[in-house]
């Protein structure tokens, strides 16, 4: 994995003049956006999904849904972590996991904790020490596309409309509850609705309906010009193992390639048959992740 210049260089210091411990954790704000792409730069597939909302919103925004800390070594960064609804950082530091993990004991409870598995254990063994309790844990394999298959197309693949809203919300809602057993619609509707709309409105929704049933979809978390990353691939139950699937991951990945380097997504490390499918699309692993789904 690529390295900051700012980690290469701590690295290398002779043992005998260690470098001081980072800072602890400091709100970033709009006008600081520049200088913490540039740190989430140098592991894009890991950061893609705090690039994307800052990219999309600036540091303080409503819809980042959480709010966006930093950790310095002198002046450089070494740290960045968003805490709210999502707790997701990026550090080599303990010390900076140390900090945010205290720092977001005081936040409202979050819905989860997501990212590399040795990460998160030790961002664990830190967080809870305030009580709070995991409602599940999920292991996880962060994937990778190295290479595209060769597949018939799917004239019919587009991007959603609103028209469509209704059924990836209900599709969406059944796949967070069946993923992390909270029905997102029993517990914020007009909040999961409007999220849905606003990714439509983006584009970053594809749908595949045929005689006005929705066949299968895909929502684009985040996207930068690194990195894209999905989540909510699905086909409808009765028209599965037919290959429509393939055919349409491989189709999207066609068309967003011409606009970033790389895709990725998550898959849960106890489905076979998912790392299958993706292992047939041209997905290979990067890395363990570790999802811990919290008691709100």
């Amino acid at each position: 994995m690529a390295l900051s210049m700012q980690q290469e260089f701590s690295r290398g210091l002779p043992d005998s003049k260690p470098t001081p411990g980072p800072r602890g954790a400091a709100l970033l704000r709009n006008g600081d956006e520049n200088e913490v792409l540039e740190f989430l730069s140098a592991r894009p597939v890991h950061t893609v999904y705090m690039a994307s909302l800052i990219r999309d919103n600036g540091l303080t925004s409503e819809f980042n849904r959480g709010s966006f800390y930093g950790c310095r070594r002198g002046n450089a960064l070494v740290g960045v972590a968003l805490l709210g609804h999502a707790i997701v950082m990026d550090t080599e530091s303990e010390g900076c996991i140390k900090a945010f993990a205290e720092l977001a004991k005081q936040h409202s409870p979050a819905h989860l904790i997501r990212g590399e598995k040795k990460q998160i254990e030790t961002f664990w063994s830190y967080y809870a020490q305030g009580e709070r309790n995991a409602r599940c844990f999920a292991g996880e394999l962060l994937l990778q596309l190295k290479e595209l298959p060769t597949t018939e197309p799917v004239p019919e693949l587009r991007q959603a409309t609103l028209d469509d809203l209704e059924e990836v919300v209900n599709v969406n809602a059944a796949m967070a509850c069946s993923e992390s057993g909270v029905n997102p619609l029993t517990r914020d509707a007009d909040g999961f609705r409007e999220r849905a709309a606003r990714r439509i409105g983006k584009g970053r929704i594809w749908v595949w309906v045929k005689n006005r049933r929705l066949i299968y979809k895909t929502d684009i978390i985040a996207q930068t010009p690194e990195a894209t990353y999905l989540e909510g691939v699905y086909v409808v139950p009765d028209q599965r193992a037919k290959g429509y699937g393939l055919r349409c991951i491989s189709q999207l990945a066609k068309l967003l390639l011409t606009g970033t380097k790389t895709i990725c997504l998550t898959v849960n490390e106890k489905s076979v048959g998912s790392q299958r499918f993706y292992t047939r699309a041209g997905y290979e692993l990067a890395c363990r992740y570790d999802t811990i789904y919290l008691d709100d």
